[in-house]
């Protein structure tokens, strides 16, 4: 099979590799299309959060990224779950389902992180971070990282319901939204605009979305936002202050990744409130602790799509409650995928969620 595997930092290398085969509980996925995530971006520059052989991803032969879907085309042993030509969506994360964190349900944040090789093989998989990922044809997922794509969703639209589904697990980390319940979303990229989407879909009031770019804010508003604060001019404690009369809200989703994400979010919450960290701060931050403990604000920090969440997601998107493809907005071929990389990482053409149509139909 064409697989694309990263070199040297930012040097991605299109190759030929035996295509994978499905062991028990495991099905090969004919990839039909992948996202570019800001993860992807991370990894493809610097490394880290990847792990391939208890080391950096660099000429290890190894091939990046992790939101696709496809198509099952072969059966591993004792699959039933899944049938020949079902469309799927694939979940990163598959646990080692031995340690604590997994078999609690959290197999994101499995304790075996990266111990998949030699004699370290503990069986866990991170398609695109610590196993080989999705930018090419084929590739190996367990049954319990599998979604059905919805009837009428198209390829580019089934590669954001994982997207959607890290929105819906920031939510869940909070406690779940009871309908009524207000929400701020701090940072407009996919998973902010999708985790607006997300929360109006459950019931959230206001949402308030706040970030730097016009366009991106109003993408928001078509998802759901009841309310649009451009932090370049106006302060965004006061503003959501101003909307909630004073009051704060129940809850803070930080997408962004500003280095005051959380303290700005503290000052938003009302006493009691909840923040998810889902955005990644590129340094060190300080943070006022006293104020977290004197008004009993609790921080929460997720990674990934947890706790099955995807599958709800994927109920949303069947239920036409948002419009995901409204992020969508660039597609390239296989051949293409570093120009791919460009457009995304450049923010090239207002570029938001670039998708790569491994099969062309």
């Amino acid at each position: 099979m064409r697989a694309w595997i990263l070199d040297d930092p930012e040097q991605l290398r299109l190759t030929e590799k035996p295509v994978p085969q499905p062991g028990p509980a495991e099905v090969l996925v004919r990839i039909d299309a992948i996202a570019f995530c800001d993860g992807d971006i991370r990894i493809i520059t610097r490394g880290p959060p990847a792990l391939i052989e208890g080391g950096l991803p660099f000429n290890k032969n190894f091939t990046p990224g992790h939101e696709y879907m496809g198509t099952v085309v072969r059966l591993g042993l004792g699959v039933d779950e899944y049938a020949i030509g079902d469309r799927v969506a694939v979940e990163v994360h598959f646990g080692c389902g031995r340690c604590e964190r997994c078999r609690a349900g959290m197999y994101t944040s499995c304790l075996n992180y990266g111990m998949n090789y030699g004699t370290h093989n503990k069986g866990h998989r991170a398609n695109g971070f610590t196993t080989d990922g999705g930018f090419a044809e084929y590739a190996v997922n367990n049954v319990n990282t599998l979604v059905h794509v919805p009837d009428g969703i198209g390829d580019e639209e089934a590669t954001l319901i994982v997207t959607a589904g890290t929105a819906m697990y920031a939510i869940d980390t909070l406690g779940g939204l009871i309908a009524g319940q207000s929400l701020v979303v701090t940072g407009p990229g996919a998973i902010g605009l999708l985790s607006v989407a997300v929360g109006k879909a459950l019931g959230a009031r206001p949402v308030i979305l706040t970030g730097t770019r016009d366009s991106r804010l109003e993408l928001g508003k078509k998802l759901g936002a009841d309310h649009l604060v451009n932090i370049k001019t106006e302060n965004p404690v006061e503003a959501v202050k101003r909307i909630t009369r004073d009051k704060g809200v129940h809850y803070v989703i930080e997408c962004s990744g500003n280095p005051n994400g959380l303290s700005d979010g503290m000052d938003m919450v009302m006493r009691g409130g909840r923040i998810c960290l889902v955005g990644f701060a590129n340094e060190p931050v300080s943070v006022d602790v006293a104020k977290l403990v004197r008004n009993h604000i609790s921080v929460f920090g997720i990674r990934g799509e947890g706790r099955s969440a995807t599958h709800r997601a994927a109920a949303l998107v069947a239920q036409r409650r948002f419009d995901a493809k409204l992020i969508h907005t660039h597609t390239f071929k296989m051949e293409d995928v570093p120009m791919a990389f460009k457009y995304s990482r450049e923010r090239i053409d207002g570029a938001i969620k670039v998708v790569v149509k491994i099969r062309e139909t």
